[in-house]
């Protein structure tokens, strides 16, 4: 990452992937799930639904629509998650294509 000083403060240039900046050993996972989320949220915003409604239609407990609502959507997996857009009227495409890197990677695009 790119280092620099503003002010007297250390600032260092983001990799994209706030997880990643972080340390955390699933970063690109995290990345992508949030992505779902941030997704999932306007979709319940677009559709005016209420996190009782949302639920019913995502087919998940209410209390699980409320703790995404919060951040806390480790207990959803990202098939799950795509499960929910797909409930709440969003079509999702996977596209595979050979990496640049000898590893590759995850990444969510949304229109």
């Amino acid at each position: 990452m790119q280092e620099r000083i503003i002010d007297g403060v250390k600032i260092q240039r983001s990799s994209g992937n706030v997880y990643a900046d972080l340390g955390l050993t699933d970063a690109e996972k995290l990345k992508i799930k949030t992505g779902l989320v941030v997704e999932i949220r306007k979709a319940m915003r677009a559709l005016g639904l209420t996190q009782q409604a949302a639920a019913k239609r995502m087919g998940v407990p209410q209390p699980k629509v409320s703790a995404m609502m919060h951040g806390d959507f480790t207990n959803l997996s990202e098939r799950k998650l795509m499960d929910c857009l797909n409930r709440l009227g969003y079509d999702i495409e996977i596209k595979v294509r050979p990496a640049a890197e000898s590893v590759g990677h995850l990444t969510l695009t949304t229109s």
